[in-house]
């Protein structure tokens, strides 16, 4: 009741015309971090682990720095300068007022902080990380994601408070579902690659995670077509890394050099996961949003679609036409990988192949993550705080 009091009283503020600068900074940082995070992916298989200092780690940190200080900023300004209206649409956290949004970016931009020299050490003590997923690369995403979490919740409490037109928060909303969706594809890049797309475990996982994501800020958001739109904002920021990468000379500085490059090597080539958000968008319009049993269509119709677009386009990924400058089709491999004819063919096809049992497990993933995503997007569309 307090919250809707505090809107009441001051319309003017929640109208369209009003984007908060913290919000943007938010934003900001959270783009910061993800060009990091694909930069010092690429550094690592260009060049080696050199220093902590190296440009990539700097734009990942000041992401952090920047989602700390706005966070903290308006924790300071609604607790000791905010009107009573202003305190009403927060949350109170050990004497502080801060939206929640705010509060998780704080958290996250902690998490950032400690991991930092935890992933120091960690580099000093066993050299470069085999897997994506060390113990200090753990707690940076988490982070990492934290703040994205953050400025989405941020986002969706301007977005649901606004009286009239509010396209500029709408916008932000999805744009920071977008970020979200591209931090996990980056987390999940080790199960993502082209030739694992004809194996029944990429689909087992993408089932798991995207619909959920694409739901919620379908669900959420105020736009029409919002999956498409959040699927393109992460298609958008994820080929400007796959096409910018490689134009910056590179030169590895650490044995041994199987493959040598001149060339920062770029990021994989984005899932086309605006071809499920497109279908998920027409079945949201079906005026069905909010019934949890719209859960296992949404489900087959992600896994559907994604599976005949995925299973052709990875196909095609590994083709000698897809070997350009625009699919970066043989583009992304390391200084230290040895290139054979392995790099172009599916990895698990035979091993581990999509059957229809498994198909059936999938579409039980999907729908789970459907579920989830529903209830998380309903949630999101009610928080003001």
């Amino acid at each position: 009741m307090e919250a809707i009091a505090g809107a009441a009283v001051r319309p003017r503020i929640e109208r369209d015309a009003v984007f908060p600068w913290p919000l943007g900074a938010l934003l900001l940082g959270s783009t910061s971090i993800v060009i990091g995070l694909l930069w010092d992916i690429s550094w690592h298989m260009s060049i080696g682990r050199d220093t902590f200092w190296t440009p990539a780690h700097m734009a990942i940190y000041l992401g952090g720095i920047l989602a700390g200080l706005s966070g903290g900023w308006l924790a300071l300004h609604t607790t000791f300068r905010g009107t009573p209206e202003e305190r009403g649409l927060t949350v109170r956290f050990w004497g502080f007022r801060a939206p929640l949004g705010s509060w998780v970016a704080i958290w996250g931009s902690l998490a950032m902080v400690t991991s930092a020299p935890f992933d120091d050490w960690w580099h000093n003590a066993y050299g470069l990380d085999v897997k994506i997923i060390s113990p200090p690369h753990s707690v940076l995403a988490a982070g990492m994601i934290a703040i994205q979490v953050g400025a989405m919740l941020l986002a969706a409490s301007w977005q649901n408070r606004a009286t009239g037109r509010a396209r500029p928060l709408e916008i932000a909303f999805l744009y920071s579902a977008g970020l979200i969706l591209l931090m996990l594809a980056t987390v999940l890049t080790e199960y993502v690659f082209p030739n694992n797309q004809h194996g029944a475990t990429f689909y087992k996982v993408s089932a798991a995670v995207f619909p959920a994501l694409l739901l919620a800020a379908a669900r959420a958001s105020r736009l029409r077509w919002a999956a498409t739109v959040t699927a393109a904002c992460y298609m958008a920021v994820a080929l400007g890394m796959v096409w910018v990468l490689p134009l910056f000379p590179a030169q590895p500085m650490l044995a041994p050099i199987n493959n040598p490059i001149d060339h920062m090597v770029p990021a994989l080539f984005p899932l086309l996961l605006i071809v499920p958000a497109v279908a998920i968008d027409l079945l949201l319009r079906t005026g069905k949003r909010s019934r949890w049993w719209m859960a296992p269509v949404f489900a087959a119709a992600f896994v559907a679609v994604f599976f005949v677009t995925q299973w052709n386009f990875s196909a095609f990924q590994l083709s000698p036409a897809a070997r350009n400058r625009v699919f970066a089709g043989d583009m992304h491999w390391g200084y230290n990988r040895t290139l054979g004819p392995w790099c172009h063919e599916f990895w698990d096809a035979k091993e581990n192949p999509v059957t229809p049992g498994t198909l059936g497990t999938t579409l039980l993933f999907a729908t789970v993550s459907s579920l989830v995503g529903l209830g998380g997007g309903a949630w999101l569309a009610r928080v003001k705080r």
